[in-house]
């Protein structure tokens, strides 16, 4: 079964938006505005108390702003970065559990930059009752997390839940969640909203459960799925019970299954912090500090249409470019998994010892497929506390890469580029773009007898 065909307009509206295009996501930037501190449920994977500068997960952020620094962050923001096209709020806490901090944001995001796209995250526990003030801000994009429509198992991921000063708890504040959640989905697909609906991958838990999730919300509307693995927050209740994130192979085989069952699956996810800025794997943040951004900054609104259309040519041109390489495809061409190591930018520009994750591609030789993302520990972090044992930490990340047959990286040491090797993972130093690098090096492994075919 082929996934849902999106109509003209809803394509349209999606193009310039990078977390739910995956080809937008190499041209167009997003910008996370943390505004939303108070969240009014508990998930049993998450401990927003717990805030390391080096990690890259939601509820994660350096700092709070007001609905007045979010307007001047933001303004100052669109003035120098050209490709950004969404600003969205998503935390740290849930916006809807701060309604008045997340509509002020929002209503100054559009008095001020109105060219860029609204987009909010939200748990769903009330999104019902806001659907009206969603529809008159223009918010057209909206990412409900989901984890179960089965209370029962609703109620091992949520011990509990907050809302009009009852506290539920167990299999009742699952339920009454999971309803609130559906609710508002089909009240905003109704509407013509463009929803989005994640959902976290827990062993054990709800993997079983999550293709019966995604059926539900397909039929109620939503538009992508998108199935991250777990993070577990230092200090979280699954820390402490000892569970671990999904296998590589597993999430990507859940992933086939959602796909093959009908809905259209995010597969570039990052699991960006509530405050990222920047492409997808760019988190720019730091480059643009509140304190250094102009008391009124000014926006040059024809600049920005003139360099997104320019940017809107070159994406067309590649979907083009990709779309004639797949008509030239034969079915059955074997393929080829590879690895690669990026800070954004659709370029091999990252060193193998600083990298928190690879992307995942299969080629034939012509056409270049994204499968994933995979999240690793950095092999050189420089951070004693963050690091551990670096030959522990090698061995993880060679079993989670198991199945590829070449690493790409801009730089790689003689330690682990021996130890990826021993393991049946060919590293390559290369530069540049990606598709262009996975091309090369799949041909230039072919001389050294690489077998072309993926190990999965």
């Amino acid at each position: 079964m082929q996934p849902t065909c999106l109509s003209d307009e809803a394509e349209g509206e999606l193009s310039r938006h990078p977390c739910y295009s995956e080809e937008a996501h190499r041209f167009y930037a997003r910008m996370h505005i943390p505004v939303a501190p108070a969240c009014n449920i508990q998930c049993n994977y998450c401990n927003r108390k717990f805030d390391c500068v080096n990690e890259s997960r939601p509820g994660v952020v350096s700092e709070v702003l007001t609905p007045q620094q979010a307007e001047r962050k933001v303004k100052g923001v669109a003035a120098q970065l050209m490709q950004l096209s969404v600003v969205g709020i998503a935390g740290p806490g849930d916006p809807l559990a701060n309604p008045e901090e997340t509509f002020d944001t929002f209503a100054r995001v559009k008095q001020h930059v109105p060219d860029v796209a609204l987009c909010l995250s939200t748990n769903g526990l009330t999104l019902y009752r806001h659907v009206d003030e969603i529809v008159e801000l223009g918010i057209r994009h909206v990412t409900i997390t989901i984890n179960a429509i089965d209370p029962d198992v609703g109620a091992a991921i949520y011990p509990w839940v907050f809302d009009e000063g009852v506290r539920y708890e167990g299999r009742e504040a699952a339920e009454l969640l999971i309803s609130r959640q559906l609710k508002g989905l089909e009240m905003l697909a109704q509407l013509g909203i463009l929803v989005k609906v994640n959902s976290i991958m827990i062993p054990g838990v709800n993997d079983h459960h999550l293709p019966a999730v995604s059926q539900r919300v397909k039929e109620l509307g939503a538009t992508l799925h998108n199935v991250t693995p777990l993070i577990i927050a230092p200090g979280s209740q699954y820390e402490q019970d000892g569970r671990k994130a999904p296998r590589p192979k597993e999430l990507h085989n859940l992933q086939e299954l959602i796909g093959r069952d009908g809905m259209k699956v995010m597969r570039h996810c990052r699991q960006c912090r509530a405050d990222a800025i920047g492409l997808l794997g760019q988190d720019r943040n730091r480059d643009f500090p509140l304190e250094a951004m102009e008391a009124d900054p000014v926006v040059n609104q024809e600049a920005r249409a003139l360099f997104q259309n320019d940017l809107d040519a070159k994406l067309r041109e590649r979907l083009s470019a990709k779309q004639a390489r797949l008509n030239g495809l034969q079915a059955g061409t074997p393929k080829t998994r590879l690895a690669v190591a990026t800070r954004g930018g659709d370029k091999v520009n990252q060193h193998f010892g600083h990298a928190t994750e690879f992307l995942i591609y299969d080629t034939d030789g012509t056409g270049v497929e994204l499968i994933g993302v995979r999240k690793i520990q950095a092999y050189c972090h420089g951070t004693a506390d963050c690091n551990g044992d670096k030959a522990v930490t090698l061995q993880e990340i060679i079993s989670i890469l198991s199945d590829c047959r070449i690493l790409l990286c801009s730089g790689i040491g003689e330690a682990p580029r021996a130890s990826l090797n021993k393991a049946g993972v060919l590293p390559l130093v290369r530069k540049g773009d990606i598709r262009e690098a996975i091309l090369e090096s799949v041909k230039y492994s072919s001389y050294f007898g690489n077998i072309n075919i993926s190990k999965g």
